[in-house]
């Protein structure tokens, strides 16, 4: 993450990465059980992931934005959560 963190407003969640995963800027696609985190300074987002347990962050493609209200941090990463959690994506019935 960041060396501003300290001044940011961040937000971390558990995830389980669908299938396929979810590509990073710089080791390409992970998969398995994550950790998401949301970063916003300013308005500013950026948006992290890590294998769970591991101390390396990698930026998740893409998904970089600017809020016009930082208040809307929560949503944003509530949003992102429900988008990647698929913990029971490989199960079909």
């Amino acid at each position: 993450m960041s060396d501003h963190a300290e001044r940011a407003a961040v937000l971390r969640s558990e995830v389980t990465a669908p299938p396929g995963g979810v590509m990073t800027d710089e080791v390409g696609v992970i998969t398995g059980d994550l950790e998401l985190a949301t970063e916003c300074a300013d308005g500013d987002v950026t948006v992290w992931v890590r294998y769970a347990g591991a101390a390396e962050w990698y930026r998740l493609s893409a998904a970089d934005c600017h809020l016009h209200d930082p208040r809307d941090h929560g949503a944003l990463h509530t949003a992102l959560v429900a988008v990647l959690h698929r913990p029971d994506a490989g199960l079909r019935g």
